[in-house]
């Protein structure tokens, strides 16, 4: 697996493992029943400290997508009325052996926090989807263990969920032979994603939390899929609200691209069929993958799953009962450059725009594009940075604003500009997420102002409780009203996020989009 490809797995994936192991059925009886949960696939029985309580590695389908269900779609959990651990995270789905040391195909499971109360009221949920470039991460790792958050918000319930990755999630494979059984291969992640959910909607009220108050939560990778979810059928009686962080549809691939990323990985494992796929090990295909494909890896719009045009999808008004949080950072793509090396960066970049931004684009825009890079860089790598972070994260997420407003629904969008004190960093993909779980010591730079980073939090949870982000004085971390605008199509406002200045700014007097030389990159998609 090459350098950038581990690099862009790490960043958006969460890093550390937490301490993992085996949940087993209770069968003497002998539990703390304060600390059980009746859920219609078992009771669980979940770990206290300091007031927090938490279940680990809850299955949320019947059974694991191994052997004959591999490359099928998730299987529905079935009633159950044992008594079950859930003491241990679950294993990571399936990846490079060097991210994550408690993996499997074995791999849907949530997991839940909770504070220890007797309040009656209906909690509201936030369900958490980790990124990773589809490729990488899991709930079981230490960055977003929700302990802090529920003690900071103890009126919150807080889930995290697993779903396939890689070629176990998003393989294409109705072009084979043998492929007609296979028909969601291509996105089994997104309806891993969407069974979790489901779960979550009929459960969820048994730890307190209110089903018809959900918000799905995600960055990079994770945020994509939160900007997908919507747009599969059925999904969006699971939840009312979605943030989404650096992460939108243009994080996809065509049916075509998909083919030929499947064609490539058959070739280099010398297969024909998926019968001959089946017989390899899983961890031959993700090591080969990793190898062959890159960053090549999608959800893939193959209007079965997902639509041809997800974002003429939104302005079409097919989400416009979901309200959004959404947004991006100033320099995404910096953390890849300081994360691979500026040679290897160099490197990629030169290949990857070889085989794809050269005979992609036409010589008007890619003149255009040329001239928006170059603008006011210093450093020779810095350009492609621009490109890569606009074509990938920045331009997408404005494009969700803007469509979602134009199809009647809501969205709260957001500008982050708070630099890391690492070389390179600045205000990088995934800067802000340590902050958000309340993990100071993750930052890996300089540590932020504490009041900012909690009013960071402050205005998600405020969002995720009530559809509005704003805060009022009383509520606010340094005793300041903050009103957050919702996006609109003649001011264009967006939430700055400064460390010592968080205020409301026209996205033109910002030049987030140059809506001149950048805005055709979404047509492309992961350019």
């Amino acid at each position: 697996m090459s350098e950038m490809t581990k690099m862009a797995m790490c960043e958006a994936a969460g890093g550390t493992e937490a301490l993992s192991g085996e949940n087993k059925r209770i069968t003497d009886g002998n539990y703390d029943k304060s600390l059980a949960v009746m859920c219609k696939n078992g009771t669980f029985v979940g770990g206290k400290t300091e007031g927090i309580i938490v279940y680990k590695g809850i299955p949320f389908v019947s059974r694991q997508p191994v052997g004959d269900l591999r490359w099928k779609a998730p299987v529905e959990y079935a009633l159950d009325d044992g008594v079950y651990e859930a003491y241990h995270f679950a294993k990571a789905a399936f990846q490079d052996e060097t991210m994550n040391d408690h993996q499997g195909e074995d791999c849907l499971y949530l997991n839940v926090w909770k504070a220890e109360d007797a309040s009656a009221g209906k909690k509201p949920v936030m369900v958490w989807i980790h990124g990773g470039a589809f490729i990488q991460g899991g709930a079981n790792v230490e960055i977003f263990d929700c302990t802090n958050l529920v003690k900071e918000n103890p009126d919150v319930i807080f889930v995290n969920i697993q779903y396939r990755l890689g070629v176990m999630g998003f393989l294409h494979l109705s072009h084979l032979p043998d492929g007609k059984d296979y028909p969601d291969a291509q996105n089994l992640g997104l309806l891993d994603q969407k069974m979790a959910l489901k779960w979550v909607h009929e459960n969820i009220a048994g730890f307190g939390g209110d089903p018809d108050n959900v918000t799905i939560w995600g960055e990079s990778a994770g945020a994509a899929s939160v900007t997908m979810l919507p747009l599969i059928k059925g999904a969006q009686q699971y939840f009312k609200k979605a943030i989404a962080g650096s992460g939108s549809p243009s994080q996809t691939n065509s049916v075509e691209e998909a083919v030929a990323c499947t064609n490539d990985l058959m070739d280099a494992l010398g297969c024909k069929t998926v019968a001959d796929l089946k017989k390899v090990d899983a961890r031959k295909l993700v090591d080969t993958a990793g190898e062959v494909l890159l960053l090549r890896i999608f959800p893939e719009r193959d209007e079965r799953i997902l639509p041809l045009e997800p974002y003429e999808a939104y302005a079409n008004g097919a989400a416009k009962d979901i309200t959004f949080l959404q947004g991006c950072n100033k320099d995404e793509f910096n953390c890849f450059v300081a994360g691979a090396g500026v040679e290897v960066f160099k490197a990629w970049a030169a290949d990857r725009k070889t085989k794809k931004y050269a005979e992609l684009l036409t010589d008007e825009e890619r003149a255009a594009l040329e001239s928006y890079c170059n603008e006011g860089v210093t450093e020779d790598w810095e350009p492609d940075s621009r490109l890569f972070g606009h074509s990938w994260f920045i331009e997408g997420a404005i494009k969700m604003s803007e469509n979602q407003t134009k199809g009647g629904g809501k969205s709260y969008t957001y500008y982050y500009r708070v630099e890391s004190s690492e070389p390179i960093v600045k205000a990088g993909h995934f800067e802000e997420v340590a902050g958000l779980f309340c993990h100071p010591e993750m930052t890996g730079g300089k540590p932020y102002d504490a009041t900012f980073s909690k009013t960071m939090r402050k205005m998600w949870v405020q969002f995720a409780k009530t559809g509005n982000p704003s805060l009022s004085a009383d509520i606010s971390p340094d005793g300041k009203e903050k009103v957050w605008p919702l996006y609109d199509l003649e001011d264009k406002k967006v939430m700055v996020l400064d460390e010592f200045d968080i205020h409301p700014a026209k996205e033109s007097e910002l030049k987030i989009v140059d809506w001149d030389r950048t805005c055709f990159l979404t047509k492309y998609y992961m350019l």
